[in-house]
């Protein structure tokens, strides 16, 4: 099937030249970048490999750590791993309460089978009464543990809505696929009875550990009650608008063939493994996906479109519309520096190969016509970097209190190394 997206030049941004400005380096891979939320100007980066630092207004990394998960994480591969600290999210009274909330991958408890992977922990800290900027360890609770049969597709996203409950995004259990050890034989995005494969949505104010929202779609049966969206493969950036509609965006990595990106709905079934992107998918063979496929889950639900795909190089390499190999999402933009980008959705591709970095930044725009859900896509061009290419690979997005817009990288596909960097999107 075509992609609902449409390449475009990047001729409508010249008139607003844009640039990344270098704020800080020196890590490994740093996945988050959240405000701290105490009218400083400071944020928090969260590195992969188990670590939070406070880096200031200007620029300064704080030697000391804000938090050091390091000793609580399975052991992580210095080549390429989908494991580590891979979100954190601050409670929306964060000045008041001082409570925040992580996602990391923890060794495989006892419960879980002896085969898998390790285990997933959502867990909420506390800072310091005597240092607000230090997590006490100590304060640890852990909410929700997820074992995952596989190493890969951890998902491990966090955000809170304008509702004030905890969204989480969950991988669908790692292999490709959908298939292999502890998959449903209908596939772990479409299997209700498992968190694989799903948006979570639990509310952390209220219940030991936490509630369940009354209108999660299985609040009453049929599902996991935590369950908000499903038929997810490996959901990586999730972020709620901070203007319009308030509307949750989630990019979700696709097999070999497409990209995706979707606005995240109540009860929303996003089509994982019936489908990838708008087209059919057959996990028996992936490369070749039959020209018919179920439009309804199993319970007769619609499978919802994404709002914008593209072509994966790895399926499509020799196709001039392919245009990266791994979807990292963003956020749209709300901040004041770059007008032209307002309402805009800002992502990245990680990189357009494996052994090369090669990002790409892109910008995606809302049709006019409110009949179409289509978003027209073009890459973000910036000075210096052409057609959004980068030269490194793109491991997350990140905004501040003040709606701007960061990226954050590495130079490898490896974690280890000192090769992580904080950039801001800057007018040139």
């Amino acid at each position: 099937m075509a992609s609902v997206a449409i390449l475009l030049t990047s001729a409508s941004f010249a008139e607003a030249a844009m640039a990344l400005k270098q704020i800080a380096e020196g890590f490994t891979s740093p996945l988050a970048l959240v405000p701290f939320a105490d009218g400083s100007g400071r944020l928090l980066v969260a590195d992969q490999v188990g670590t939070v630092q406070v880096l200031s207004k200007a620029g300064q990394v704080q030697d000391k750590l804000f938090l050091d998960l390091r000793g609580r994480l399975v052991k992580i591969n210095e080549g390429f791993d989908e494991r580590g600290l891979l979100s954190l999210a601050l409670h929306p009274k964060f000045q008041r309460n001082r409570r925040l909330f992580v996602f990391y991958s923890a060794p495989l408890r006892k419960e879980a089978p002896a085969d898998w992977d390790h285990t997933s922990h959502i867990s909420e800290f506390k800072v310091r009464d005597d240092d607000p900027l230090q997590v006490d360890l100590a304060s640890e609770k852990i909410l929700l543990q997820i074992d995952k049969p596989y190493f890969n597709h951890n998902g491990g996203r966090l955000a809170f809505g304008p509702d004030g409950l905890l969204y989480i995004a969950v991988g669908d259990g790692g292999n490709g696929n959908d298939v292999g050890r502890g998959h449903s034989p209908q596939g772990n995005g479409q299997d209700t009875t498992t968190l694989l494969g799903k948006m979570v949505r639990i509310d952390v104010d209220k219940g030991s550990p936490y509630a369940i929202p009354s209108s999660n779609p299985f609040a009453a049966g049929k599902g996991r009650p935590e369950i908000f969206a499903y038929g997810l493969r490996n959901p990586w950036g999730i972020s709620f608008d901070r203007g319009g509609k308030h509307e949750l965006f989630a990019a979700d990595v696709g097999q070999d063939r497409f990209e995706e990106i979707n606005i995240i709905v109540n009860g929303g079934n996003y089509g994982w493994n019936i489908r990838e992107g708008l087209g059919c998918f057959d996990p028996k063979k992936p490369t070749k996906p039959p020209e018919d496929c179920p439009k309804v889950g199993a319970n007769g639900e619609p499978l919802l479109d994404p709002i914008i795909t593209y072509k994966n190089l790895k399926g499509f390499a020799k196709d001039p519309d392919a245009m990266g190999t791994s979807v990292t999402g963003g956020y749209v933009y709300r901040g004041k520096a770059l007008p032209k980008l307002t309402g805009r959705y800002i992502f990245a591709d990680w990189s357009r190969l494996w052994v090369k970095a090669d990002g790409v930044l892109f910008v995606a725009t809302r049709p006019a016509s409110k009949e179409s859900t289509s978003w027209s896509l073009e890459t973000l061009d910036l000075v210096a970097q052409p057609n959004g290419r980068i030269g490194k690979f793109v491991v997350a997005l990140g905004q501040d209190a003040d709606g701007e817009v960061y990226v954050l990288t590495n130079d490898s596909n490896r974690v280890a190394g000192k090769t992580g960097r904080v950039f801001k999107l800057v007018p040139e």
